[in-house]
């Protein structure tokens, strides 16, 4: 490793491991790296700004605020209703609840924290008080929570296309298998969870009750239609869709549920504009850090060194899992998938890996990553709505987290599980 490679990575890791925050890392070991190879300091503000023009990252504002605006304006509400019509009198039935609720938010909002956030805030106190372990109760939310990054649309498969200049569509389709698979897992955990520790039952509906509530229902449940239909329709981008989402989420709210109003409109757009400041600023910042692992060839020596000391293409997967899950353990997801965007794809190709599926194992990886200790996203939503510490949801979500390591090596090493959808 030359000079200039390695103060970038040992000033980027002092910095982090002394607690300043990612962006703010990245920005001063990136100047540092740059000052010392004799580039213009012209050149890191020219990156910069480029790092921020691609119309692809409109998306991540968008969906970011759009999940806040369903959450307040009551299409949550009405899902977990809708849910609770139909699974809440079997077995484990509000915890099934909230995985199928958080699924269909997740196919609305594109955000994990927001999915986790607006089924968490009604269902964590319903399931407490009906008898779930709080720690257990938390852990099965965030889980379902992390469903956001796999359903499309994705705020994590929008960042990952444009870091690896592949198809937003194709890669929303190659999540759906993932996601899908680890929402059933789930389901049956908190079957076999309610089973063991038998917890009561929620009383059947009524067959009226049931139609009333996909009645009620109706509009929340046509938002995927709509987002969705309309990408794989030809008649809106990603990128596009985002911004219909905000607008029917809009309607919803105003007109139907009329449970937003022009009081809580700013703090909602007070909360998503913190949100989306902290992820485009990592965004925008590692672009100048990919810059200089460009330049300096680190992905490619790297990629090389590893495919001839490795030959099992099995086994450097494996490694590449291995690696990027104990780095979201401990970094930013998105931080994460910039920096090491370059060298990750470098590797992909020199293996053969379908792109398309490897965007799917990143994606799946993001998706963990959100869910594990110690600094999982969800985890410290959850946190927030059931008043637990760390290591009380930590312990509750270790199956949960085997589940989706599980999904994860299926998507790793069986192509066609996560792209029979894309060809």
């Amino acid at each position: 490793m030359n000079t200039t490679a390695l103060l970038l990575v040992c000033t980027f890791g002092g910095l982090v491991l002394f607690g300043a925050p990612f962006a703010i890392a990245l920005g001063v070991s990136v100047i540092v790296a740059l000052s010392v190879a004799g580039m213009e300091p012209a050149f890191l503000a020219q990156q910069l700004v480029a790092g921020s023009q691609s119309f692809s990252l409109l998306a991540v504002p968008l969906f970011i605020l759009a999940g806040g605006l369903m959450s307040v304006g009551g299409i949550s509400e009405r899902l977990i209703t809708l849910a609770k019509a139909f699974v809440g009198h079997r077995t484990g039935g509000l915890a099934m609840v909230a995985v199928i609720a958080a699924m269909i938010f997740a196919a609305i909002s594109g955000s994990a924290p927001a999915t986790t956030a607006a089924i968490g805030s009604i269902l964590i106190p319903a399931m407490v008080r009906s008898g779930y372990s709080a720690p257990f109760a938390t852990s099965v939310t965030v889980s379902a929570g992390v469903l956001g990054p796999l359903i499309p649309p994705s705020i994590a498969f929008v960042i990952w296309g444009m870091i690896a200049e592949q198809s937003i569509s194709k890669l929303f389709l190659a999540g759906i298998t993932p996601g899908v698979t680890i929402a059933a897992g789930l389901l049956v955990i908190c079957y076999f969870h309610a089973r063991r520790h038998a917890i009561p039952r929620l009383d059947p509906a009524t067959w009226g009750a049931a139609g009333r509530a996909l009645w009620d229902g109706r509009w929340a449940l046509f938002s995927p239609v709509l987002i969705l239909g309309g990408i794989y329709g030809g008649i809106f981008t990603p990128t596009e869709a985002a911004g219909v989402s905000c607008l029917y989420a809009l309607f919803v709210g105003f007109a139907i549920e009329r449970k937003l109003t022009l009081r809580n409109l700013m703090p909602i757009a007070l909360d998503s504009l913190k949100m989306s400041s902290m992820v485009m600023a990592i965004i925008v910042v590692s672009t100048g850090f990919g810059v200089i692992v460009a330049q300096e060839q680190i992905a490619v020596k790297f990629a090389t060194y590893l495919t001839e000391s490795v030959s099992e293409k099995w086994l450097v997967l494996l490694l590449l899992n291995l690696a990027f899950f104990l780095l979201a353990a401990v970094m930013d997801e998105i931080a994460i998938m910039v920096i090491l965007g370059p060298l990750l794809i470098a590797i992909s190709s020199s293996m053969g890996v379908d792109p398309i599926q490897f965007g799917a194992v990143i994606v799946t990886n993001v998706a963990i990553g959100m869910a594990a200790p110690p600094i999982g996203y969800c985890l410290f939503v959850g946190m927030a709505i059931s008043g637990l510490k760390l290591g009380q949801i930590s312990r509750a979500i270790w199956p949960q987290i085997v589940l989706m390591l599980l999904v994860l090596m299926l998507t790793t090493y069986i192509p066609q599980f996560s792209t029979f959808l894309v060809n």
